[in-house]
């Protein structure tokens, strides 16, 4: 192999000559590698990527992913990203998404789909919100049946059970083609 081929984890930079790039992230010390490529350092942004022959997909800051939710916890939610700025990606990297601050008792529960916002990299793990309006769930079921669900303002009834729960909701819920993934 090359002297400039890298895989998951390996030392690219330390984080006093070099930013964390593309499929790159800071651990606090050194840039690492997130995927297997090539390293690219560039010497004029002081930027470090790598270059993937697929390009899997890491997120950048500023950027919309959707996800599916694959773990609830008391004050956040771990979800696994499926689109990228409305773009398919097959990497199936995790993002964590802190909700304390929603004051909603479930923001959303798992296998919902989601659309969050990515805030920033940091250690090793991607951080996302769900705090804007048109953030939030897209799709779920009823939790107690699993019977299909429609919007009531802030809250969601099943067609069923007429069961109630409160979710996150995005403005777009129920608009979306993602509605059709789990049908």
């Amino acid at each position: 192999m090359s002297e400039t081929a890298t895989f998951p984890g390996d030392k690219i930079a330390s984080i006093e000559e070099y930013e964390a790039g593309y499929n790159t992230f800071d651990d606090g010390d050194m840039v690492r590698a997130s995927t297997v490529g090539e390293k690219n350092l560039d010497k004029t942004s002081r930027v470090a990527s790598i270059k993937h022959p697929k390009m899997l997909s890491i997120p950048q800051v500023g950027d919309t992913i959707i996800g599916t939710v694959a773990a609830v916890m008391s004050s956040m939610i771990a979800v696994s990203i499926d689109y990228i700025n409305e773009k398919p990606t097959t990497s199936k990297v995790e993002c964590v998404c802190a909700t304390r601050q929603l004051r909603k008792k479930n923001v959303a529960l798992l296998d919902d789909i989601v659309t969050l916002k990515i805030l920033n990299h940091l250690n090793g793990t991607i951080h996302a919100k769900i705090d804007e309006p048109q953030l939030g769930v897209l799709f779920t079921k009823c939790r107690k049946c699993g019977g299909k669900v429609v919007q009531m303002r802030d809250a969601i009834k099943c067609t069923e059970c007429s069961w109630i729960d409160e979710r996150k909701l995005s403005t777009d819920y129920g608009k979306s083609e993602f509605i059709h993934l789990r049908e």
